[in-house]
């Protein structure tokens, strides 16, 4: 179903309706003789079990790697110009796993990649460093063994144990097409010297080089599936797996991201989630605060606010009323002149100017069904416009801070 839509009404079984329920995906009302109303609840995704699948898709229809893009672009990782390759295909799971056995394959052509990993280790021979303070706490007038520190060339780095634990993850998912599955198995068996992560660990930390540049798009993509996708198989579990993203906070972290590379061409600096007081308070407790998206600030002072709205006016559910009230607190908490709407959808640029203030609104439609160049090229825009509005502003003002 469309992530809009008003939902379907189907048999399931409880089970598969306490699945749908827990994973966030939908809401599964019961409504008599095995019959479930299933709707949509701002989610997308797909959850799997081995007697049912349902997948919400995003509006707009965009495809997996419009959606690996957005999730990507504002990664720990991150990455700027190109999308994270991915097959298409009408089922979400057999385009992830397809994808990641792809990328898999073709990361591991030449060879599992080593890499230096620092080892800590009491031996009774000098190799690498002696760490002086940990010898003297735990080994206080012992000569051995010795703790010690050296570097080992090894396959046991974090970029292995990423790609292994998405290739494990992914051959647990229910009903993957067997080709794919043994192929999954393949790449991971080439990486049994690695060392396995934990579940629910949080994923070790890399550094894009030059050295592991083939595996650069294969973790983009398994870093996705990691932080985005569960699944269980085993004696006395019922094998289900779920992928499960929110468009709205997705949205939300791309442009920002987006937009503070772009406006880092100009003065001053963006800040992100900036926490501003609405109100006038003696006590904590009375303090109203706001949250606007981004911020951009120059001279130390807001020149420019913006905020992210997923859904459209002429979507289901979305109050442009309500929105454009949002920010008109944001301006007048800021002392700001000019708020920048900025939704997920078609359409042209519109400029609203609030009546008995001096504040106007802009709303900035951003195109997600378009390749991720020219979205990023929209953000761009974005951010060119709105500059260039601070500096209308400032000099009809007077020259601005530097």
């Amino acid at each position: 179903m469309d992530e809009l839509s008003g939902g379907v009404v189907d048999k399931l079984d409880p089970e598969s309706a306490a699945f749908i329920n827990a994973s966030g995906l939908a809401k599964a009302s019961p409504m008599g003789m095995g019959l479930y109303r299933i709707e949509p609840v701002g989610k997308v995704g797909s959850v799997r079990t081995a007697t049912v699948q349902l997948e919400v898709r995003p509006k707009d229809r965009l495809g997996l790697s419009r959606l690996l893009f957005l999730l990507s672009y504002a990664g720990e990782q991150g990455f700027r110009d190109q999308s994270v390759d991915a097959v298409e295909h009408p089922d979400l799971w057999s385009a992830l796993a397809e994808s990641l056995a792809q990328l898999a394959d073709k990361a591991l052509s030449r060879g599992v990649l080593q890499g230096y990993l620092t080892m800590d280790e009491s031996l009774r021979t000098v190799k690498g460093r002696i760490r002086i303070s940990d010898q003297i706490s735990r080994r206080p007038g012992m000569m051995v063994p010795l703790e010690v520190s050296y570097d080992e060339f090894t396959e046991d780095i974090a970029e292995n144990r990423i790609l292994r634990a998405a290739l494990e993850r992914m051959g647990q998912v229910p009903g993957v097409r067997p080709d794919v599955l043994s192929r999954l198995r393949q790449l991971k068996g080439k990486l049994d010297a690695v060392t396995r992560l934990q579940s629910g660990a949080p994923l070790p930390p890399w550094r894009a080089s030059r050295m592991n540049l083939r595996y650069h798009p294969v973790l983009r993509l398994s870093e996705v599936i990691l932080r985005n996708a569960s699944a269980e198989a085993g004696v006395g579990k019922q094998q289900s797996a779920s992928f499960v993203v929110d468009m709205g906070k997705v949205f939300e972290e791309f442009v920002g991201a987006a937009l503070r590379s772009a406006m880092s061409a100009h003065p001053g600096e963006t800040r992100l989630q900036y926490g501003a007081l609405l109100n006038e308070a003696v006590r904590d407790s009375d303090r109203i605060t706001v949250r606007p998206d981004a911020v951009h600030f120059l001279g130390g002072r807001p020149v420019v606010v913006y905020d992210t709205k997923y859904k459209a006016a002429s979507d289901a559910g979305a109050s442009l009323s309500a929105d454009h009230y949002q920010l008109l607190a944001y301006c007048t908490a800021l002392r700001v002149p000019t708020a920048w709407l900025v939704y997920a959808g078609s359409g042209e640029m519109k400029l609203r100017r609030i009546l008995n203030t001096d504040i106007d609104i802009v709303e900035y439609p951003l195109d997600l069904s378009r390749p991720p160049a020219e979205i990023l090229a929209s953000v761009a825009d974005l951010a060119e416009q709105s500059w260039g509005e601070v500096v209308r502003q400032a000099v009809a003002g007077g020259p601005p801070s530097d």
